[in-house]
């Protein structure tokens, strides 16, 4: 696929200022286009700055077989989309930008800084030097009669003329920063299929925690713990209890699998090991050891190191007979069921899974219905987990989308 279009005089344009879109900007200006790029927002990624708040996972250094099996039943159109732009040249052009990057102990990649704001800031002040045009506050209505892009902006309504058209508008989560899926029925109406927007990277709720445990509990982090589907592998890590059930990076890492299960049958019950360090075997012979006048909470506590919000959880979700014989009290100890109800609302998901299938794309992300518009970002249909997935594939849609539009607008103007 060619890099460089055939002149200067191409006019593209990009809705959405995201890692997706601003990629996309970057590449077209590379390969010679003009590029306008416009936002909703008072300014152009704020998503992207407020996940990084916490320290801005960029994206993950473990192997590529398994970096590729985070993408579930999307993971081949992913591949393709990594083939030439993986977690590795995603460093390497951050590198590019002055911005040194590390590997934590958990494979994650960061920043040197742990920041995404001095990211941003290189970023846009190259983009700048590349000439692309960046309009704040222009939000996208669909499109004229005549095929040009209707765009509300400060001074009024206004009609925009492209020869290529980059849709980067994000999913539906986070909408007070932009995400909130006004673009789905601008696209239905044009005939372009959207699967639902679901939130992904989400909580659950639960049938309701007692008053004494949510009050106590709600905020805390349950940790060391491992949590598995009832026929699936566990998965070991921490969550955070909620005042509605449960969050967190472990939550989040089965969230995909526990929201299709709840659709399928109405709820969906994960097992928590509150010891995943010890066997069961373990777990029961230290019960059975005599415990003469100290209570349950003490023996626990004394003998296995269970305390805090994993005793709360475990006097929460057992009850007295199993607490009294230590055979039951080990089983429950090592899986204890917890019924989840439903996902936490779309917009406080950390992402959405749904969108435009790549079944509607061409192999250059160009929508099979409306020649000359592409799509990119956390609007196409596929999901992730956090730790570095999401922004690593938004990004590398973004520049195949800004190489497709080269590569179309030239066989045009040939």
């Amino acid at each position: 696929m060619p890099h460089t279009a055939p002149s200067s005089t191409l006019r593209t344009s990009i809705i959405g200022g995201g890692p997706a879109g601003l990629m996309a900007a970057e590449v077209l200006a590379r390969g010679g286009a003009t590029v306008d790029l416009y936002d909703a927002m008072p300014s152009v990624g704020r998503k992207f700055l407020l996940a990084g708040v916490g320290g801005m996972n960029i994206t993950h250094a473990e192997a590529r077989e398994r970096f590729l099996a985070r993408y579930g039943e999307r993971q081949a159109q992913i591949a393709a989309l990594l083939a030439d732009f993986d977690a590795a040249a995603l460093r390497e052009w951050i590198h590019s930008l002055g911005i040194a990057t590390f590997v934590g102990s958990s494979g994650r990649v960061f920043p040197s800084d742990m920041k995404a704001a001095p990211l941003l800031r290189a970023w846009l002040r190259r983009l700048r030097e590349l000439g692309v045009n960046i309009h704040t506050r222009y939000r996208w209505l669909g499109w004229q009669p005549d095929g040009s892009l209707r765009l509300a902006t400060p001074e009024g309504e206004r009609s925009i003329a492209s020869e290529a058209t980059l849709l980067a508008l994000g999913g539906g989560s986070w909408a007070r920063l932009g995400s909130d899926g006004a673009w789905v029925p601008l696209l239905e109406a044009r005939g372009i299929p959207v699967a639902p927007l679901r939130p992904s990277n989400c909580g659950f709720e639960v049938a309701g925690w007692s008053t004494t445990f949510a009050e106590r509990f709600a905020g805390a982090p349950v940790k060391p713990v491992s949590i598995a589907l009832e026929d699936g592998t566990p998965r070991q890590g921490e969550f955070v209890i909620t005042a509605h059930g449960v969050e967190g990076s472990l939550v989040y890492a089965l969230s995909a699998e526990i929201r299709e299960r709840i659709a399928r049958d109405g709820s969906a019950t994960v097992r928590l090991d509150l010891l995943p360090q010890k066997s069961l075997e373990q777990v029961e012979a230290a019960l059975r050891k005599p415990r003469g006048s100290k209570s349950l909470s003490n023996h626990l506590r004394g003998r296995l190191g269970l305390d805090g919000v994993r005793a709360g959880l475990l006097r929460e979700l057992s009850d007295t007979a199993t607490r009294a014989d230590p055979t039951r009290l080990a089983a429950a100890i090592k899986a204890l069921p917890l019924r989840l109800l439903r996902p936490r609302p779309l917009d406080e998901a950390i992402s959405s899974a749904g969108g435009v299938p790549f079944e509607a794309l061409d192999e250059r992300l160009m929508l099979r219905e409306l020649p000359g518009v592409f799509c990119a970002g956390e609007m196409l249909d596929w999901e992730a987990p956090t730790g570095g997935y999401l922004l690593t594939a938004c990004f590398a849609s973004g520049r195949a989308a800004g190489l497709g539009m080269l590569d179309w607008l030239g066989n045009r103007r040939r």
